[in-house]
């Protein structure tokens, strides 16, 4: 009698969970797991490994999940079983959510229709899996895009996976299942994909499944978070710190202002008045630090499809552009592409915004001069006399250093450069250093202080809220004269000539014989504006005071600007981040919040309801 086969036995899985249920392993030789921590639902995806999969891209972009491929069925169902079985101890109950694609729609490759956006739910009525699979239909349904609502299919749960894994998971104690299919919409008729519906799908897609798990734990007796969001990823992949370092490394091969800005600005000027005004001044640039070719083949080879998050994939993909745009305005630098790349980054100024500057250059007398002036080596020292006071609260290792090659006072990074030929009236002190001191160096050691470099270096786009906070820092301490409103005015409509045609000649008399700026003062903004060829970010200091005052008039806090720089834009991904502990609240507040006559000032703002008063001089010294 020949002796019996041997039974194979299934593959046992040692899960090497940390402390907080960390786990990050391999599953088979093409399949993953990975855990944040210890949470209530895991996603899983049975897969071809096809690199358009919508449904394994979801997956892989959640925080809690297991992927594999057919071949790898075996491996799988030990570390399913290993994996869930001790979720559901740690965490009481556990709901696996299984992902697949579902079928691909056909429409003809000239067909003037698109694809149906059509979700599928397979969930129980009844329960915490009934509750969960409502939560993530209407989460589902609320997707728009390219002008398509998601229509959502709501039946009773019937298993993706295979009868083994289906009934493994129904006999281990504490565990629900939920099932959703994903149209693929994403895919092209010629085999390609569109990424940027690919990006979109898994972002909302993503955000339902927090809802659904965050309505999986809501029984009414305070189990549930208190933000659907907290239950999202909680640290950084080493993909994220890795791009994270990648963006920083070439951000710090140029200082993008310092490079746009002339180091001959006192010579030019006095060349430029002893002509009266008649030719055109000769700016020189220091020698560029970068090639920035080289630096935009390195910018594109940072890989961030790797982050499995979304909301990072995002925020680094958008400074990822905006460091593109700085180093093709370094390439165009003195050419007449300079100025066209200069409006891609900040803008054209708006209608709006040039009917307010206007009218603060018609209707408001500039400060008649008073009182004693002070010069470079003052501001040095009151500059480092405030720092001092920020670095008992927070590592504030700021440098305040005076340049000969710098007009005025620049941040840039930690560093305050100071132009060593700088005047300027004593009063109006303490409201430069509240803008420069207060919150540009602050908002870079906060930024400093969070998980990226992002947040030190600056979100794509944070350059005009920032200067609009750096504006009223300056009002809130009592120091946005009318002369320095006149200024912020001037250069709006200095802007707004430039991008027209103007020349610089043309400008200067703008400034100087229809809105009665000195021959100095005429210069010294149009020699900003026309800097490089052309540069358009002069006009948001102006139009950043206007989004400020709005949001402090609407009773929106200011905290979330204060953590690190960000746009406005930003709010929604910071409070995200916030939630899953990936942002913290910022380390130090500025000085002058605190004060009792700040807050007067804003109660004021807040009652007036609107922020003319501010814009006319009328709250202003």
């Amino acid at each position: 009698m020949a002796d019996a086969k041997p039974t194979k036995l299934r593959p046992t899985f040692e899960a090497d969970f940390g402390p907080t249920g960390a786990l990050r392993q391999k599953v088979g030789s093409a399949g993953r797991v990975h855990l944040d921590r210890w949470l209530p639902f895991l996603i899983v995806n049975r897969g071809g490994g096809a690199p358009d999969s919508l449904a394994r891209r979801i997956a892989i972009n959640s925080p809690a999940y297991v992927v594999w491929d057919e071949a790898d069925d075996i491996a799988a169902l030990a570390a399913l079983e290993a994996v869930a079985g001790r979720i559901a101890t740690e965490t009481g109950s556990l709901l696996v959510i299984t992902i697949e694609d579902d079928a691909e729609a056909t429409v003809a490759d000239d067909s003037p229709e698109l694809p149906s956006l059509v979700a599928s739910v397979l969930a129980d009525k009844a329960g915490a899996a009934g509750r969960a699979g409502n939560a993530v239909a209407k989460a589902l349904a609320q997707i728009e895009i390219d002008l398509r609502h998601c229509k959502v299919d709501r039946t009773d749960f019937s298993p993706l996976l295979p009868e083994r894994f289906d009934a493994m998971l129904a006999e281990m104690t504490g565990i629900e299942r939920l099932a959703i299919l994903i149209p693929p919409i994403h895919r092209r008729p010629d085999g390609g994909v569109y990424p940027a519906i690919a990006d979109a799908m898994i972002t909302r897609v993503v955000d339902a499944i927090l809802r659904c798990a965050c309505a999986f734990l809501d029984n009414g007796e305070g189990q549930a978070p208190a933000h659907y969001r907290s239950l999202g990823r909680s640290a950084y992949l080493a993909a994220a710190l890795k791009a994270d370092r990648q963006l920083s490394e070439i951000q710090s091969r140029f200082d993008f202002l310092l490079s746009i800005s002339p180091i001959n600005t006192s010579s030019a000027m006095k060349d430029f008045l002893e002509s009266k005004g008649t030719r055109e001044p000769k700016l020189h640039y220091r020698p560029l630090t970068v090639d920035p070719d080289a630096a935009k083949r390195d910018l594109y080879a940072i890989e961030l499809s790797a982050l499995e998050d979304p909301t990072l994939e995002c925020l680094l993909g958008e400074k990822r552009r905006e460091l593109d745009a700085q180093l093709t305005m370094l390439a165009t630098r003195n050419t007449p592409s300079f100025r066209a790349a200069s409006m891609f980054l900040y803008g054209a100024v708006e209608s709006d915004l040039l009917a307010d500057a206007e009218t603060i250059l018609l209707s408001m007398a500039k400060d008649p001069p008073r009182g004693e002036a002070i010069v470079a080596d003052d501001i040095v020292t009151g500059a480092n006399a405030l720092i001092d006071q920020y670095r008992i609260f927070a590592p504030f290792d700021a440098v305040v250093e005076k340049r000969n090659d710098v007009s005025g006072l620049m941040v840039s990074g930690r560093k305050l450069y100071v132009g060593a030929d700088s005047v300027m009236p004593k009063r109006r002190l303490r409201a430069l250093l509240a803008h420069e001191v207060s919150v540009h160096l602050l908002t870079y050691f906060n930024g400093a202080a969070q998980g990226l470099g992002l947040f030190r270096n600056g979100l794509a786009g944070y350059e005009g809220v920032q200067e609009g906070l750096g504006v009223f820092a300056e009002w809130a301490v009592g120091g946005l004269t009318r002369t320095r409103l006149r200024l912020l005015a001037g250069r709006v409509v200095a802007v707004d000539a430039m991008l027209a045609g103007a020349s610089f000649i043309d400008c200067w008399n703008v400034l100087h014989r229809e809105h009665g700026f000195t021959r100095r003062g005429a210069f010294g903004i149009t020699a900003r504006v026309f800097r490089s060829g052309g540069l358009a970010k002069d006009a948001i200091y102006l139009q950043g005071l206007r989004t400020v005052l709005g949001l402090v008039i609407d009773g929106v806090s200011l905290d979330p600007f204060w953590l690190g720089k960000i746009a406005v834009e930003h709010i929604p991904a910071i409070e995200e981040l916030l939630q899953r502990k990936l942002a913290r609240p910022p380390a130090v507040l500025p000085a002058f919040l605190g004060d009792a006559d700040t807050s007067d000032r804003i109660a004021r703002l807040r009652s007036e309801g609107s922020i003319r008063p501010v814009l006319l001089g009328e709250q202003n010294p």
